[in-house]
């Protein structure tokens, strides 16, 4: 496999050229101006992938569905910022600096968004948004280096691919910022613009701490290629390289010192979620764990339908293994699988992969695998819709009203503005834009104004406080008196 991963020629005219004429075929050309029509492929693409997430989304919304308190946490923190008060988030802790969770500086970009539109339905639209440039940004790549047709059908094979309806459904995380950026850094480096490649990966270290080592991996790859295809021009490989070390650097000065630092107890709080030291003692033990049990070979197998496997014919490939070696060597299983946000940001890495492996391929004897390769990854996505979100699009159940509803817009109107308020997962992120929100699961919070409990709320497991005035009296030492109880929602006010 790496040996087809590293070969950059074309096998048909390998013997026949000498060797710095192949090293300058085998990239494509560099690209023209789309014009006339094909200049709207990649804005139809966009605007279609931004309407079919934004209308899931609405419909999420219109359900009430709240699938973690993911979304709660970084409303509020989009909130703190548009404050000017930093990351600060009570959700993890009264005064928390969530930049001491994960380091993810660049959601600084959320405050201005949220000032002008203050509710975490901002922040569905603020990914969804991200998800459909990311898109249109590919289909432009793939339509300048192959046509409207098959541009058009990479668009849509990444616009519609598991991991992105994953992260969609599962609300907010900062990951949807690396997804315009990974898809201008490759398609860049695919059209041999290392300094615009280099310059767009670069931020991406700013996303998450493990992301960094990503942009080391996707700076070694530029490297690689400038070597071969640069045609003597250092430069390039000097970038390629430099722009490693300042992915690498991030990765070890985030969890060395800058997520301790800013962490509560003084450490990085996700260090038991890989331990390498195990992996490196007993690397056949590692190298199995990399797809034992099945739910870890099914996701490499997903991974690879999306790429159409022809991915794998383009070095751009080994950019997706930091992510996919980290997940799998993880014990927390929750990593393994293809739900959840954690494949988003592989998708842009296997897809313009395929574009440059089909670039690499259609002048040699894979042509016709080349030119096929397109429209199956296209049905690969289409494959794999029903049962994934974007099937409720066309489902009449997905749009029945929470019967809860009325109710639930209730509790939230009845907590005033601007007052401290514990809760449960139901209404969490609803009320995060006008009120102090805190986890009521925290230990050490000072005792809210108000708290909130669904007695139905998933959070307690099916044992929810009988007397909730008395178990939250309790549990803060002052008294509190219920505001109301309507469907098992009930709020409670301190007395005093």
């Amino acid at each position: 496999m790496m040996a087809v991963l590293t070969d950059g020629a074309h096998p048909a005219t390998e013997e026949a050229m000498p060797a710095t004429a192949l090293r300058r075929a085998a990239p494509p050309a560099r690209p023209v101006p789309l014009t006339g029509r094909a200049r709207l492929v990649p804005l139809g693409v966009g605007l279609l992938v931004l309407v079919l997430y934004v209308w899931w989304s609405l419909l999420q919304w219109h359900r009430w569905e709240v699938p973690s308190w993911d979304l709660g946490i970084f409303t509020q923190l989009a909130k703190s910022y548009a404050a000017g008060d930093g990351p600060v988030v009570h959700l993890k802790g009264h005064g928390a600096n969530l930049l001491g969770d994960h380091f993810h500086p660049i959601l600084v970009l959320l405050g201005p968004v949220y000032a002008l539109f203050p509710s975490a339905l901002t922040l569905l639209v603020v990914q969804d948004l991200l998800v459909a440039v990311s898109a249109g940004a590919l289909t432009g790549f793939a339509t300048r280096a192959l046509g409207a047709g098959p541009g058009a059908a990479l668009g849509l094979a990444y616009g519609l691919s598991f991991g992105l309806q994953a992260a969609v459904a599962v609300q907010f995380h900062e990951v949807a910022f690396a997804l315009p950026l990974m898809v201008l850094a490759l398609g860049c480096l695919v059209e041999r613009r290392w300094t615009a490649s280099a310059l767009w990966a670069a931020p991406v270290a700013f996303v998450k701490e493990d992301l960094g080592v990503t942009v080391a991996v996707l700076g070694l790859v530029l490297a690689w290629r400038a070597h071969r295809e640069a045609d003597g021009d250092r430069r390039p490989v000097a970038l390629g390289l430099a722009l490693a070390g300042w992915g690498a650097a991030w990765s070890v000065l985030a969890v060395t010192v800058v997520l301790p630092a800013l962490s509560p107890d003084g450490r990085f709080a996700y260090a038991d979620r890989l331990d390498l030291a195990t992996a490196a003692a007993d690397p056949a033990g590692a190298l199995v764990s990399l797809v034992v049990p099945g739910q870890k070979a099914l996701t490499w197998l997903t991974v690879l339908a999306v790429g159409a496997v022809v991915a794998v014919r383009s070095p751009l490939a080994l950019v997706a293994l930091p992510t996919l070696v980290w997940r799998m060597l993880s014990p927390n299983h929750g990593y393994w699988g293809t739900s959840w946000h954690y494949s988003a940001v592989l998708m842009p890495v296997v897809v313009v992969a395929l574009l440059d492996a089909v670039l690499r391929l259609r002048g040699g004897r894979f042509r016709r695998l080349a030119r096929a390769a397109p429209a199956l990854a296209l049905a690969v996505a289409l494959l794999l819709v029903p049962g994934r979100p974007l099937a409720d699009l066309v489902d009449p159940a997905a749009y029945r009203p929470d019967p809860r509803a009325d109710a639930k817009a209730a509790v939230v109107a009845v907590v005033p503005e601007g007052a401290s308020v514990a809760t449960d997962l139901t209404l969490l992120h609803h009320l995060v834009p006008g009120a102090q929100v805190h986890w009521l699961g925290s230990e050490g919070d000072p005792a809210p104004e108000y708290v909130v409990v669904d007695r139905l709320g998933a959070a307690w497991g099916g044992h929810p406080p009988g007397d909730v005035a008395d178990w939250v009296g309790q549990r803060y030492g002052t008294g509190y008196t219920e505001v109301r109880d309507e469907k098992h929602l009930v709020v409670v006010r301190r007395l005093g």
